[in-house]
């Protein structure tokens, strides 16, 4: 009988070799790929468009010398010799090697973005669309005004035209109906102006063509319901940038006229250079733009002036010219004519704009009378509210200095006036269900008083409830520790508990009080132990959402001490109370900390500990230890308004350590809940950053910035 075969021996499994990390170029080029997978159509048609231009040479020669021009461009010409293919050919095309410059950027740009919003088929769709209503648009147009015996449509309608900027300026204006208000209107405003601004001083077939895009895109995005958005009646802010935009116009287009030579549809003129005269037009423009833009009633005033001094002009001219003629005053009537009229179609437009808005143009000039059209009220009546109502935990600040109080319905709001700026502090002091009512009368008085309004340190009440279109970032994260079961038991609680123990075994003592009823020599100790504090940062102390030791002093604030057995003072620690509805204070929330240099080292641990447990022992539900401020948790995607809080942040950190006292709070295990700043848009950011700066630092100077912070990393 024979042996059965030997079992084969067991093999490891083997294990796949490890792949390499590819290098961070490899992961750089990798990402960059697909990146650009998302925009198919938009690479091929730059591809095309350059490759066309290589292989026809017109990427160095203008193809209107081609002797086959004719039969890709369209236009009338080329549609009454029943040249349609031209519709298929043309855009693929750039007339000139230097329009590359703008055609370029315009394709990426507009065809890109529209590609990326609605994806491959549907950008290819409005390209196609937006460069038929262009091409077509501008030869039937052209067509019924030269039929009139208008000279300019005569000229214009022989003229040929190639490019693909129709489809991309399609592409870019239903791109823009997906911006956030009011990037939307703002960027409308700017396509307007522009396609306007090159049909009446430029008027070349483009222009047309431009022109007629926008208009039709615009009307159409705003008609579809996937790019619709409710529109109603324009905001005050609205209106002033309006008028705004609409001086700014008027003033390019001036220079323009009297600098280039143009010959548009209502005319062509014969340029000079007056320099006096331009850099008068500049600077009264200006200053009027930007009085318009602040809301100001002097500035409204002074253009309806201007608008009806150009608009008196423009008929006057119009009424007299005969007259003119026939006594010989006037040899080329056609340049003064064409010089006055399309400077008066803008001022009407100005003029209907300023009389339409004129609601929003009510600031006063002087700074002095800027006042909110909202009820104000002291501080006595304020602190009632907040009592009625109750607050957040930061509400009881509205009753410090340089706060001013506002009625909103039946609550309050706080805020102070910084660089235009209009800082609301907190939650809004009012039944909840009115929150979103409280803040936007807030925004409406502080842009009708030529405020920019925001709201720092809010709650996430007040974000669900904050204006329509505003936005909100977190700014900072409240640390809360709740009282009911507080035991500082377990490994994790053995910083506090040693805090405590070394307090006991080195005889210091904690005491509640009230500072304002302590005797003198226990205030003299504080305040000397805050002056040492503030000193070594070469800075005077921060307020705004930090007190002193003034505020310390309120009667309804709690100050606990650590004091040792010779009546020394090692540190101190303020508390503000927390309201909720119908007068009873629900917590307290941390403010003031300061200790001795030379002083018991772990106070600060053992004090907030003590307090806690006094609290806790008085029956009341938490404690705040407060946000820091403009500390916030780390986000994967920061945002413009990240930046700008990151770039302040790190320029107090090194004098403040707010970012250390935020790690330190850790060392009480408390729940976080964000708190938020609400703002309008991105373009405040800069003035918001500016006001909250001098809110925190008010009698400091930028040198003094610069100077502590370059000593405190040194």
């Amino acid at each position: 009988m024979s042996e059965p075969p030997a079992k084969a021996a067991p093999t490891e499994p083997v294990e796949p070799a490890e792949r390499p990390e590819p290098s961070k170029a490899v992961r750089v080029l990798q990402r960059t790929l697909r990146w650009l997978a998302q925009f198919p159509f938009t690479i091929a048609l730059v591809a095309v468009m350059i490759v066309i231009a290589i292989l026809t040479g017109t990427h160095i020669t203008p193809l209107a010398r081609l002797p086959w021009y004719h039969d890709v461009a369209t236009g009338l010409p080329a549609f009454r010799q029943g040249h349609w293919w031209t519709l298929g050919t043309s855009p693929w095309f750039i007339a000139h090697p230097l329009r590359v410059i703008g055609a370029l950027p315009l394709v990426v740009g507009g065809v890109g973005w529209a590609e990326a919003k609605f994806g491959s088929l549907r950008a290819l769709g409005l390209f196609l669309a937006g460069h038929l209503v262009g091409a077509l648009g501008a030869a039937g147009t052209l067509a019924l005004a030269s039929h009139n015996g208008w000279p300019w449509a005569a000229q214009v309608s022989r003229a040929l035209d190639v490019g693909p900027a129709s489809g991309a300026i399609a592409c870019l204006v239903f791109a823009m109906s997906t911006l956030p208000s009011p990037w939307r209107l703002r960027a409308r405003y700017a396509v307007v102006a522009w396609a306007a601004i090159g049909l009446l001083y430029v008027g070349k077939i483009v222009n047309v063509e431009h022109a007629i895009v926008v208009g039709i895109a615009l009307l159409v995005s705003g008609l579809l319901p996937a790019f619709r958005h409710p529109a109603g009646r324009p905001t005050v802010r609205e209106w002033r940038l309006l008028g705004f935009v609409g001086l700014i116009v008027i003033g390019v287009v001036e220079v323009f006229a009297l600098l280039v030579p143009f010959n548009g549809p209502l005319g062509e003129n014969d340029p000079v250079t007056p320099t006096a005269d331009v850099i008068i037009d500049l600077v009264a423009i200006a200053i009027l733009a930007n009085g318009v833009r602040l809301g100001l009633r002097l500035a409204w005033i002074a253009t309806i002036a201007f608008a009806c001094f150009n608009l008196a002009t423009a008929v006057i001219a119009t009424v007299f010219l005969p007259q003119a003629l026939d006594l010989g005053l006037l040899d080329e009537p056609g340049i003064l004519f064409t010089s006055i009229l399309p400077s008066a179609v803008l001022w009407l437009a100005q003029l209907i704009v300023m009389l339409l808005g004129r609601g929003a143009f009510r600031v006063p000039l002087l700074h002095s009378r800027r006042t909110f059209a909202a009820r104000t009220l002291t501080r006595t009546e304020a602190l009632d509210r907040l009592r009625e109502f109750g607050g957040g935990n930061i509400s009881w600040m509205i009753g410090w200095p340089d706060n001013r109080h506002i009625a909103v319905g039946s609550g309050v709001i706080a805020y102070q006036a910084h660089a235009g700026v209009a800082i609301a502090l907190g939650d809004p002091i009012a039944p909840k269900e009115q929150f979103g009512i409280a803040l936007d009368e807030f925004a409406r008085s502080a842009e009708h008083a030529g405020f920019v309004p925001c709201v720092f340190s809010a709650s996430a009440l007040s974000d669900e409830n904050r204006p329509a279109g505003w936005r909100s970032a977190v700014i900072a994260e409240d640390t809360i520790v709740d009282l009911p079961d507080l035991a500082f038991t377990g490994k994790r609680w053995n910083s506090v508990r040693t805090s405590i123990n070394r307090a006991a075994r080195e005889g210091i003592e904690f005491r509640m009080c009230t500072l304002a009823d302590e005797p003198w020599s226990v205030l003299a100790q504080v305040r000397a132990i805050s002056e040492q504090w503030s000193g070594d940062k070469g800075l005077p102390e921060m307020r705004f959402t930090l007190g002193t030791v003034e505020e310390a002093r309120d009667p309804e604030t709690r100050v606990g001490i650590a004091v040792d057995a010779e009546g020394s003072l090692h540190g101190i620690t303020s508390w503000l109370p927390v309201y909720g509805p119908g007068g009873q204070i629900r917590g307290w929330t941390l403010d003031l900390m300061r200790r001795r240099d030379d002083g018991f080292g772990p106070v600060m641990e053992y004090l907030i500990a003590e307090s806690a447990k006094h609290f806790a022992e008085a029956g009341y539900e938490f404690v705040s230890l407060s946000g820091a401020p403009l500390v916030r948790p780390e986000q994967e995607d920061p945002g413009p308004v990240d930046f700008v809080l990151d770039r302040l942040s790190e320029t107090l950190e090194p004098l403040y350590g707010f970012r250390s006292l935020h790690f330190f709070k850790r060392k009480f295990h408390p729940r976080h809940e964000p708190l938020y700043m609400l703002y309008r848009d991105e373009g405040d950011l800069p003035r918001i950053a500016v006001a909250l700066t001098r809110a925190y630092l008010p009698d400091a100077t930028l040198r003094d910035l610069a100077s502590s912070a370059a000593s405190a990393r040194s």
